[in-house]
Parts: C-alpha cells; structure tokens; sequence
C-alpha cells in the first residue's frame, strides 16, 4: 500500500476507535454504493472494471469488516428509524442497475454474513436481454469478444465521430485499463438513443447481464434484500424533457409494483443525477426519498430526495480502512 493510502488507513482507524469518532458517529447512517460482484477477484482489479466491480474475496472481505465496525441493517432503518438507536454507527449497503452478478455472485455472501441489502433496478432491463451499454462497448474495446468484434466497434465508434485515444493501444495492462475507463465516462454525455446503436454493435452475449424477475423474487423472499427502482431505461434523468420524465419514472415505478411483494419508497437516480426539477417530479410519483451519488453521513437532515452515499470500489473493498478515511471526512461538523 503506498504511503497516501497508509495514512489515510490508519487515521480512519483510529477515527473509528476513537471517543471522539464514536461520538460523531452515533446513532448516525452510512450508505453505500455499488453495482456489481464479479466471480474473479483479478478481474475486477482492472481501472475500467474498479470503481464499478469488486470481487468475491474483496466483497467478503467488506462484509467482515463492516460487520466488526458497524450494524448492518436495512436502508428502511436508517431513513425511517426506530426510537432505539444503537451505540454504534449504522451501515446499509446498496447496489445500482441490477446486474445478474447480484444473484450469482453476491447474494450467498450477503446471506453467509446476514448482511441486508438494497438493489435499485433499471426494470427495462430486468427479464429481457437488452444490455447495458457500459459493459458491452467496455468489454469489446478491451478485446473480451475478440479482435474481429473489437475492431468492428472501432470502426463504428470512428464513423460516428468518437474516435479512441492512442493509449487503449498501449501494451502496459494498467495504462490501457484507465485509458478505457476514461473513455467510457466521455461516453456518458452522449443521447440514448446513439449509446443503444453502439451497443448493438457489440456482440451478443450468451447470457443476459441483468437480474430476472424469478431471481429478483426469490432474493426478497429471503427476507434480506428489497427493491426499488433506478429508472426504466437508465437515462440520465436531467437531460429529459418533462413528459419523458415523468414516463421514465412511471414505468420504472409501475415494474416494480407489479415485480415485487414490497417495493422500496426509494428512488435512486441514474449516475446520480438530478436537479430541482427531477426532484419535485420523484415526490409527486410518491417517493418520500431518493439516493445520489454525493458523500456524506445521514442523519436525518439535509435533502431526503438527494441522499449522500459512499462508492465502494474494488480498491475500497480491499482496503476498508480507506473507507473509514472517507467516512472520518463526511463526518465532520
């Protein structure tokens, strides 16, 4: 570990060991954010894969540490909690989009450890086989289809205008990684509808990456993990005019009544963005909350449509005490 993150290691140690630490942190709420549980730890090593996946080893890892520091409950109990409040701090995990992985990979961890989480779906994909653009141009461009398919999509990416950096030909692994993921987060501003034409360029995968409604049902009967809506379509919710706001999140509210026995009042948004005018429209379709993508401890103040979260990485998740880091500096007055 490089001397930075040793530091910031051991000083969000002794935060949480501290009087001090324990006194800022009582009775207060941490949540966080991921997305996917890979089956191979070194695959989620990579930068492009890092900030989204972790591993099952790193995950498991995570579990155990969150369990020594803190009570892992439900998310309901943080923004609605009860009149008995703990010592100790309290944590709610949550995953976005609704990734296949969650089931596979996840949820028998979750369930070794009796870790609840929260899982916010992005239903349009839930039970069919439409992809998720991030995966499907990443994985091709990184070569996990094949050069003729890589190169395909090169091609396609040139013709319309997004031609791809001299470093994702570069031959250090870690130089390549982080100039794909670069890339894709450029990609990000770009309209739906041109993103859903890329990835149909892509190659068609043998298996859907999203959960389907059978998994989905059989994760909540298990009591441990509940579900709310992360859109339908996954669009960037600020950039849509007022009536396909609405309808986005219409549909994405009626899936999950019509999916599940007792979805979440949680709405999550998209990449985390919103503005006032995405806010009023969440409330009037009778979400009392909603999750962001900004840092920060909850504690029952601040915007209840706008709540903070902390990303998990799979760095973060091998090194949780630099979670403790960030946790120490959300934490202060």
């Amino acid at each position: 570990m490089a001397i930075k993150q040793l530091i910031k290691s051991t000083s969000g140690w002794l935060y949480l060991n501290s009087p001090v630490g324990r006194q800022q942190l009582q009775g207060a709420g941490v949540i966080l954010m991921l997305h996917r549980v890979l089956s191979n730890d070194r695959a989620a090593d990579l930068p492009h894969r890092n900030e989204l996946c972790v591993g099952p080893k790193a995950f498991e890892h995570l579990l155990v540490w969150l369990r020594k520091h803190f009570d892992c409950v439900p998310l309901m109990e943080i923004l609605q909690p009860n009149a008995l409040r703990s010592e100790r701090p309290r944590v709610a995990l949550t995953f976005d989009d609704g990734w296949r992985d969650n089931a596979v990979n996840a949820f028998a961890l979750l369930q070794k450890h009796q870790v609840p989480a929260s899982i916010f779906l992005s239903t349009d994909f839930i039970g069919s086989r439409q992809r998720f653009w991030w995966e499907s141009l990443g994985e091709t461009l990184w070569g996990s289809h094949g050069e003729k398919a890589r190169m395909h999509l090169i091609e396609c990416l040139h013709a319309h205008k997004h031609p791809l950096p001299v470093l994702l030909d570069d031959i250090d692994v870690e130089r390549r990684s982080l100039a794909l993921l670069h890339y894709l987060q450029g990609l990000k501003s770009l309209a739906p509808q041109e993103l859903e034409e890329l990835t149909d360029e892509c190659p068609k995968d043998s298996l859907p990456q999203a959960l389907d409604w059978h998994q989905v049902r059989a994760m909540e009967a298990s009591g441990l993990v509940r579900f709310g809506p992360h859109g339908a379509s996954h669009a960037i919710l600020t950039g849509l005019d007022d009536v396909r706001l609405s309808e986005e999140i219409r549909r994405s509210r009626d899936a999950l009544n019509n999916g599940c026995n007792r979805p979440l009042p949680v709405y999550c948004y998209p990449n985390g963005d919103n503005d006032e005018r995405v806010r009023q429209q969440v409330a009037d379709h009778d979400y009392p909350f909603a999750l962001g993508t900004g840092t920060g401890i909850y504690r029952g103040d601040g915007d209840p449509l706008n709540l903070p979260r902390f990303g998990v990485s799979q760095r973060t998740a091998r090194h949780p005490q630099l979670l403790s880091w960030r946790i120490y500096r959300g934490a202060r007055p």
